[in-house]
């Protein structure tokens, strides 16, 4: 290693010290999905990076998504994936598909990542331990032939009715990292596909904890030029809601970090999850590499 190049990483590694000094101990809710979740080298660099956040003091709890996938595996069986308004028509044999690969194949993918490279990661589904309870997610939109809005019936669809984070704790305390499907389980026993991020935010609340991440395939909140926004406060973001600056689909992503930050969240980050080492550019530099978001 040349002296520049020395200098360098020395210089990185000092930057670096009093994020993990400040961030010890504290629970960290990370989201995980989009490009990061099917580019080889992105999936090692995230391994790598919640096995370090472990190694140096924090709480990495994982959620993570998985439609790209359920959607092949839809289309090998010869199942035509449905949407509406962005969501996933879910019906009993599709919510069947959504378990086998939420749960089994993509779960199980990132914790055999995340144990190779030394951590002690312990996959989960919101059924364990009665982690993720849910309810039916109602769906409305307006119809242009009815006075009143249309219901639209999304089958297996839910929305996070409560969390019990007790098995979370326990896994955090015996230092095993917790990774999580978002599938929820309802009174009478019925299993729900639940959007990951709302399962982050709602997470991230119950946990009291420090930070949420949220890791998309945008390089966060952009302003009418293509400058990346950050360090918003609540107002802010309301702001960039009402003049438009903020749509389309950045809007639930905002809506969910908006909401962890009002519930007691220290901050929350929209990282672009394309960019190698995000999390660890995120949490332990100065600048960063998203949008923050804090209360």
């Amino acid at each position: 290693m040349d002296q520049q190049s020395a200098a360098n990483t020395a210089r990185v590694l000092t930057e670096a010290l009093p994020y993990i000094q400040r961030f010890s101990g504290k629970t960290i809710v990370i989201k995980y999905g989009g490009n990061a979740m099917v580019d080889e080298n992105l999936q090692r660099g995230f391994a790598r990076d919640i096995v370090l956040l472990k190694q140096v003091g924090l709480n990495p709890v994982v959620v993570h998504g998985g439609g790209p996938q359920i959607g092949k595996v839809l289309a090998q069986i010869g199942k035509e994936s449905r949407f509406v308004d962005g969501l996933r028509v879910t019906d009993s044999e599709t919510m069947d598909v959504v378990q086998m690969v939420l749960g089994g194949l993509v779960n199980k993918q990132i914790v055999n990542l995340i144990n190779r490279f030394g951590g002690r990661a312990v996959g989960l589904t919101g059924k364990d331990g009665g982690l993720i309870h849910a309810r039916r997610l109602s769906h409305s939109r307006a119809s242009a032939d009815a006075d009143a809005p249309e219901i639209i019936d999304l089958g297996h669809v839910g929305e996070v009715a409560g969390i019990d984070p007790a098995v979370v704790h326990m896994l955090d305390s015996g230092d095993f990292i917790p990774v999580i499907a978002p599938i929820g389980v309802g009174d009478d026993g019925t299993a729900y596909n639940i959007n990951a991020d709302l399962v982050a935010g709602k997470m991230a609340s119950v946990l009291n904890a420090e930070k949420l991440i949220l890791l998309t395939n945008t390089p966060g909140v952009l302003d009418p030029q293509g400058k990346l926004l950050t360090g918003l406060t609540a107002r802010q973001v309301d702001e960039l809601i009402e003049d438009g600056t903020i749509h389309g689909g950045m809007i639930p992503k905002i809506a969910c970090a908006l909401d962890a930050v009002k519930s007691g969240v220290k901050s929350a980050h929209i990282i672009d999850g394309r960019v190698e080492h995000a999390v660890l550019l995120e949490l332990f530099t100065d600048e960063g590499v998203g949008t923050l978001i804090r209360n």
